[in-house]
């Protein structure tokens, strides 16, 4: 096939998303280069959101569910039924795309080796909680992603910036819903099964994350139960050294790190005053990093509440893995967070 003849879908999974859809749908419509299909699933929705959507049926296709599933992998294997295109794009109902989205997982595809693509999040500012995400974000993308892309071992491709070709999607990854965080599972059989992902950063799409703790801690629970249960479930995955190596990195010196954060407070008070110091010092200099990338000075004023941010991550991640991993006792809930109009 000559590939630059590649047919693309957008497939988006959509359950209560009247605050967000609207200019999320434009965004998905208004690209450089066209999809040649958009398909939103709705999961029953109870709000306005079909309503909106039908503002947009003769640009877009629309599934309706018979019965709400309330899992997004769910609603995405009854989408990808209905894709007929070479390529499909993954992303959520709460997220924009960049105009030269398309273009890029278009670009990127001209590769007839690549299988999977991933693209760059950024976080819509809003308050000192989605400030510090993307903060996360940056970390997490220009230094963590880059490495990994270096050592052809991506660990995640987003969920909301992820694309596939159908083909190899439907023979090597297919939909298990087995574990709470379906683009990790994704990209772990992808990497089993060796294959190809590409990762641009300059594909960007923008998101809506919460914006008070108990939404936040909810999806961190969320997002840390998933983690779990995927590396029990791919354990294989670390036969290769290099990717052994970058596992570990991430998931067991996190857990060492994180048990001092609290350990050492117990042990030695003065130690722990040394370790809120180091801390703030990272906190700030990746505030400063994310800052200047951005261009965003609040991303440097709110780095000090980082520090808390980072507690509250580092509680989560122990707490799911001692649930998950040594008691086994199975997150199977799927937080849906709410959502407030994009401006």
């Amino acid at each position: 096939m000559d590939q630059n003849e590649l047919t693309i879908s957008i497939l988006v999974p959509c359950y209560n998303e009247e605050k967000t859809i609207r200019k999320c749908v434009l965004s998905w419509l208004n690209q450089t280069r066209p999809a040649d299909e958009v398909i939103v699933v709705n999961d029953c929705s109870t709000d306005g959101t079909l309503k909106v959507l039908k503002e947009f049926k003769d640009r877009i296709k629309i599934v309706k569910l018979k019965r709400n599933t309330g899992n997004k992998s769910f609603v995405q294997e009854k989408g990808l039924k209905h894709i007929k295109t070479d390529i499909f794009i993954a992303t959520d109902a709460d997220t924009m795309m960049d105009e030269g989205f398309v273009e890029k997982v278009h670009s990127a595809f001209q590769d007839p080796n690549v299988s999977a693509f991933a693209g760059y999040v950024k976080s819509l500012r809003h308050n000192w909680l989605t400030a510090c995400r993307e903060i996360d974000y940056i970390i997490a993308q220009n230094l963590h992603k880059a490495a990994q892309n270096n050592i052809n071992f991506l660990l995640v491709i987003p969920g909301c910036a992820g694309a596939f070709r159908t083909e190899v999607f439907k023979k090597y990854i297919a939909f298990d819903h087995d574990t709470l965080t379906e683009d990790l599972d994704f990209t772990f059989k992808i990497n089993k099964n060796n294959l190809k992902i590409a990762y641009d950063q300059k594909a960007v799409v923008y998101t809506q994350d919460p914006d008070h703790l108990r939404s936040y801690i909810n999806q961190m629970r969320r997002w840390y139960s998933g983690n779990w249960q995927n590396i029990l479930k791919h354990i294989n995955i670390v036969k290769k050294p290099i990717r052994a190596m970058e596992v570990s990195l991430i998931y067991m010196e996190g857990l060492v790190f994180y048990f001092l954060m609290f350990l050492i407070p117990i042990l030695n008070i003065k130690s722990f005053f040394y370790l809120v110091a180091y801390c703030a010092t990272l906190g700030i200099g990746f505030g400063t990093y994310a800052a200047i990338k951005r261009r965003r000075l609040d991303l440097l004023l709110y780095s000090p509440a980082y520090i808390f941010v980072s507690y509250i991550n580092a509680y989560l991640f122990l707490e799911q893995f001692v649930k998950e991993v040594i008691l086994r006792k199975r997150n199977s809930i799927w937080f849906h967070p709410e959502r407030r109009a994009i401006t």
